[in-house]
């Protein structure tokens, strides 16, 4: 029998206004496509919010969109938040055919991670003993980003998962704190 087959990806984004899902599904010919609804579930909400997508496309979504900002969304657009984001696809018939993801969305702690190494004073040449310490610990602290996102996305432990992200989180607090 012939049937659609969902899928998603939600790659991490640097930019912290925005968040993009990408249709990444395989809809057969023989039957129409109808009713395309997209749910997102933002970290601490109870309830979703749903949008109408263009299927096989990539959606952009930001903090207007998820109903987190509700004025100047034309001119200022608000941060997304880091966190775990429930997300759910589905086509009609819709509570037949879906697919739901976690997906821990990084983005700030990604800035973070990004910004530390810039302020490092790197050479090409081998660094002092601090900035060696430096380097190990934020390398520390990307392992458990990753493991993080593996925790969340594709073992659903969630709690563990974000355990582990609020771990990295204060490893680069201190790794870029300036009187500790």
């Amino acid at each position: 029998m012939a049937q659609h087959i969902l899928s998603l990806e939600v790659p991490t984004v640097l930019n912290p206004c925005i968040m993009s899902i990408l249709d990444t599904s395989i809809y057969t010919p023989l039957i129409p496509v109808t009713c395309p609804t997209l749910n997102v579930t933002v970290p601490g909400f109870n309830y979703s919010t749903q949008l109408t997508i263009v299927p096989g496309d990539n959606t952009i979504l930001t903090a207007c969109d998820l109903q987190l900002q509700t004025q100047n969304c034309a001119t200022v657009l608000a941060d997304i938040p880091d966190g775990i984001y429930v997300i759910k696809y589905s086509v009609s018939p819709n509570d037949i055919v879906f697919v739901e993801y976690n997906h821990l969305r990084i983005s700030k702690a990604l800035n973070t991670y990004n910004t530390i190494l810039c302020n490092l004073d790197l050479a090409a040449c081998e660094p002092s003993q601090v900035i060696q310490q430096k380097l190990e610990s934020l390398k520390m602290a990307k392992m458990y980003l990753d493991a993080a996102k593996a925790k969340v996305e594709f073992c659903h432990e969630a709690n563990q998962g974000m355990s582990l992200y609020n771990y990295a989180v204060k490893l680069m607090k201190k790794i870029n704190c300036k009187s500790c």
